[in-house]
């Protein structure tokens, strides 16, 4: 059984190591998606750069994930909608639309513009479902209805809504590129180096992109982003293509993807052990692994070789919008991060958000975003 990542058992792009010329304007902790696009975007900028990351590029949760690149926060639309405002939330949802189109322009084969399908897992979440359905229409959005549903969905889950402008991600593939994007336009990549303390950072700037994975650099922060663990097996391939696009049911707790060599990739059940997977231990545990082969046994109708077991660690926030901004008391240090489990395209949009702030941008969205209203909290 091999417990390397199933997005990080491969080969690696080669990322070239390109010393600054100068002192650094910005430091940026963490090199996962969040941290490669803000670097990316601040040598894009003008600035000078130096991103840190502690193991290797993409080895969080960046190359940990179950591959979904879709838009919106961890709320449902009309959950958000109720919760900040009708303008505020269709304001976020276009932006993270927008982002999935900048993913797409640079992605190449890492990325598939395929749509993502919700599940309802009962007639109780159709309910749910529908009226997010009906709200998203009303405001503007693409969303179709399914009542209908293939096989081995047919007869298992009652209907679905399809989110067009979403896409499948190869997370780390996609990183690596973002990386060597980065140190092509002049970012200084220091791998294998942990940043133990904000004292050991001369920059005008600091960028703390860790998202759940504790880093001690966050002051009264610290621990507000809850590290959560999220567990995923890979199988061998199957001939058959049964899944072409990301599924996600029972209010994201379950969620699986086919890739294009067949494999079922599956994560998710982490309810049946909540307390358990708050934690930033990467470790699998017998009773979630379990659960998750049992569940591709009875979708699939037969057992499955596991290839790939996994766990990785994201940061959840208790409202479920992401921590994004100075941090409070120290303003030249910024955090981007507590995406909740929706990392891949909000830790792009959050790392181009910070980026673009720290080059003096008039970024309005960012008040939503504050990380002081956590202390508030």
């Amino acid at each position: 059984m091999n417990e390397t990542p199933f997005w990080l058992d491969g080969g690696r792009e080669l990322i070239p190591v390109r010393p600054l010329d100068g002192p650094a304007d910005v430091e940026i902790v963490g090199g996962g998606m969040t941290g490669c696009a803000c670097a990316l975007a601040l040598a894009k900028g003008g600035l000078r750069v130096c991103l840190y990351e502690a193991r290797e590029i993409a080895s969080g949760a960046s190359g940990r994930n179950g591959g979904f690149a879709i838009r919106g926060t961890a709320a449902a639309y009309d959950v958000a909608r109720d919760t900040i405002g009708p303008e505020r939330a269709a304001g976020v949802w276009r932006r993270t639309e927008a982002a999935l189109d900048r993913i797409e322009a640079v992605g190449g084969d890492a990325f598939r513009r395929t749509g993502s399908l919700r599940l309802a897992a009962d007639e109780e979440e159709r309910d749910l479902l529908r009226r997010e359905y009906e709200i998203l229409r009303d405001d503007g959005f693409e969303a179709e209805w399914r009542d209908a549903l293939p096989l081995p969905l047919a007869g298992r889950f009652p209907a679905a809504m399809f989110h067009p402008p979403d896409g499948s991600i190869h997370p780390a593939r996609f990183v690596e590129r973002l990386a060597r994007r980065a140190a092509d336009a002049g970012v200084e990549i220091r791998e294998h180096r942990r940043v133990a303390s904000l004292d050991d950072l001369e920059a005008d700037h600091v960028v703390v992109a860790t998202d759940g994975y504790p880093s001690g650099l966050l002051g009264r922060l610290e621990g507000l982003i809850i590290p959560t663990r999220g567990q995923m097996i890979a199988t061998e391939p199957i001939p058959e293509r049964l899944f072409d696009l990301p599924h996600y049911g029972r209010n994201g707790f379950d969620y699986w993807q086919q890739d294009a060599d067949g494999r079922i990739l599956a994560g998710g059940f982490r309810d049946i052990s909540m307390d358990s997977e708050f934690t930033a231990d990467e470790e699998t545990t017998p009773g979630i692994q379990h659960a998750l082969e049992a569940f591709l046994d009875d979708l699939l109708g037969r057992r499955l070789k596991v290839t790939h077991r996994w766990a990785g660690i994201f940061g959840l926030v208790l409202d479920f919008l992401p921590v994004v901004g100075r941090l409070p008391q120290d303003d030249h240090v910024w955090v981007a991060g507590g995406y909740s489990g929706h990392g891949n395209v909000l830790g792009f949009m959050c790392g181009e958000l910070v980026a673009s702030a720290i080059l003096g941008r008039d970024e309005p969205m960012l008040e939503l975003f504050d990380p002081a209203r956590l202390l508030v909290a």
